[in-house]
């Protein structure tokens, strides 16, 4: 691994790719080197009540952490992918302690000024990634449930907008909402039939 014996490691990673609703979350964060926090793995691995627990720490005993996120309107305008990337640049570019590496989960990285190197499954191996997976599904899944109260009847807080059976009948039945993602197949389908 490329970023091994530098003092400023980060690791950054996304949420939020799959749904049919809400922003794309990322996250970066820098752990240091005796950040002693025990269990990290992907954020999809653990319950719900290890990853607060998690989340909580991490903001704790790490030396930097970063939320950011690109919009509905971005993702609709610029595509899921470059939207990913635009969060996980913001979420890198926010940090407190800027890293002089960033690793990034996944096979691509984003367009931007620092050393870094894609990791495939990098939130099992790497524990920034799976840091800042822990962080961007915890505050992403914060958010849905928040705007469950705001928009009722899609079921957001259940499947924290993906693509469920019982999403697409709520989505049938009321229609979209402000914060469904219009360029989405389901969503576009929709609303060329009733346009």
């Amino acid at each position: 691994m490329a970023g091994k014996g530098l003092s400023v490691v980060a690791g950054v990673d996304e949420v939020g790719r799959g749904p049919l609703a809400g922003d794309v979350v990322a996250a970066a964060v820098v752990l240091g080197d005796d950040h002693g926090i025990q269990g990290l793995a992907d954020s999809k691995k653990l319950s719900e009540k290890k990853r607060n627990q998690l989340f909580d720490e991490i903001q704790l005993r790490s030396v930097s952490w970063s939320i950011a996120r690109a919009s509905v309107e971005e993702i609709d305008e610029l595509n899921i992918l470059q939207a990913s990337m635009l969060a996980m640049k913001r979420a890198v570019e926010g940090l407190l302690r800027q890293p002089e590496f960033v690793y990034v989960d996944g096979n691509r990285l984003p367009q931007w000024r620092y050393a870094a190197e894609a990791v495939v499954k990098g939130d099992t191996l790497i524990a920034e990634i799976s840091a800042a997976s822990i962080i961007a599904k915890v505050v992403r899944d914060r958010e849905m449930v928040s705007l469950d109260r705001l928009y009722p009847g899609y079921g957001l807080a259940k499947h924290k907008g993906y693509p469920t059976k019982m999403h697409m009948e709520a989505l049938k039945g009321l229609g979209p909402s402000p914060i469904h993602r219009k360029s989405f197949g389901p969503v576009k389908n929709l609303l060329n039939s009733t346009s």
